[in-house]
């Protein structure tokens, strides 16, 4: 190789996140989001949530050097559905097959049952994104699956997959931002005095008899994730059908994630009757799972939402995401943000099909956001 000539790169598909190292891992995945760490994706293996029995295949995609070392990286799955991807495409694949083909398999980057957006071309350094998007549309193609989809990707991986002439999606959340708050009752001072009142009137008949414990690390135990396993198989039968997460997902997520773990119970006479499962990154706060096993007025946003902000002031976090959709967030001063995926289809009609829809959408989303972003209950200045 004479000088000046490209590093020759090394494209590799693992049967799983676990078969690679950890260290080289995280030091593409960097540490903030923890969704993304080696720890919480083997989790979801190990576990056996996410597996080809599920419909969730890993296939990891790694780009190394001529050292051998992984420099970049995709949490990439074989999808045999559209199950727990909150970027809904059944529309797309009812017209694919209507037409004649076969939508799945398809090839999925993303954390699986996770609507957290955050990186999703995973690099120790930028100048791998281009062969690691490269790799993505080579095993798609290859492999004959109708089409790649990167869902909740961060506002910096956009110019890498615009660039490819991928087609992007937008969507929306609502998350709670810290404009320099040290207390919640800084935050409702914020607030248009009769959302004020109305949220406090909200906690106090949200907990009236109850008690609430924030729960995190060492002082996690088998007995909590018991009691929390109801919830959630309440909470999956009633939105899904089915949990997507086994009972063992909670058990490793206590062994190996508790640090970044945060549990806020509610309970009444010393029984534990709702809950919400938390993550800790590193300027963010991600609420993911609730449930209880009585109904209490406000309780679902007094421990998603409202303690969800105690718990961020306190360990001086920037944000609070607290999951997809929910336009009722708004009240509670969560603002509405875009969000973003990006799709690559090897069929040229197919994909000029899902560019027309997609600027259709685009346009009233865009519109959505303005007008919910004038209904924030804020002061106004």
């Amino acid at each position: 190789m004479s000088e000046g000539d490209p590093e020759p790169l090394v494209a590799r598909i693992a049967g799983s996140v676990g078969s690679l190292d950890a260290g080289e891992w995280d030091a593409c995945a960097g540490t903030g989001n923890p969704f993304l760490s080696h720890n919480f994706l083997s989790i979801l293996e190990d576990s056996g949530s996410v597996s080809a029995r599920t419909g969730w295949q890993p296939l990891p995609i790694t780009i190394s050097g001529a050292d051998g070392r992984l420099d970049a990286a995709v949490p990439a799955y074989v999808k045999g559905h559209s199950q727990g991807e909150y970027v809904f495409d059944h529309n797309w694949a009812d017209a694919w097959e209507r037409a004649g083909g076969r939508y799945y398999p398809k090839l999925q980057i993303a954390v699986p049952f996770t609507p957290v957006p955050g990186p999703r071309l995973l690099a120790r350094d930028s100048a791998r994104i281009p062969a690691l998007i490269a790799a993505l549309e080579t095993v798609t193609a290859d492999n004959g699956m109708s089409s790649a989809h990167a869902t909740f990707i961060s506002k910096e991986d956009l110019p890498w997959f615009e660039h490819a002439g991928w087609l992007i999606r937008e969507g929306s959340q609502f998350h709670w931002q810290n404009d320099g708050y040290e207390t919640f009752d800084d935050f409702l001072a914020a607030l248009a005095s009769r959302k004020r009142k109305a949220i406090r009137k909200e906690r106090a008949r949200a907990v009236e008899g109850l008690t609430i414990e924030h729960v995190t690390g060492a002082a996690l135990t088998e007995d909590h994730w018991d009691v929390f396993w109801e919830f959630y198989q309440d909470t999956g039968a009633r939105k899904w059908g089915q949990p997507y997460l086994t009972r063992n997902f909670f058990s490793l997520l206590g062994e190996r994630m508790a640090e970044q773990t945060l549990l806020i119970l509610a309970k009444r006479d010393g029984r534990t009757i709702a809950g919400a499962l938390n993550l800790i990154g590193a300027d963010t706060l991600y609420g993911r799972y609730w449930g209880c096993i009585e109904d209490v007025p406000f309780l679902h946003f007094e421990l998603c939402y409202y303690q969800a902000i105690d718990a961020a002031l306190e360990r001086g976090l920037d944000r609070v995401e607290a999951g997809a959709q929910g336009s009722h967030k708004l009240a509670r001063g969560y603002r509405p943000v875009p969000t973003w995926s990006a799709h690559f289809f090897p069929d040229r009609n197919f994909r000029s099909a899902v560019a027309d829809y997609l600027a259709a959408e685009r346009q009233a989303v865009e519109r959505e956001i303005e007008f919910l972003g004038d209904m924030m209950p804020f002061r106004k200045a």
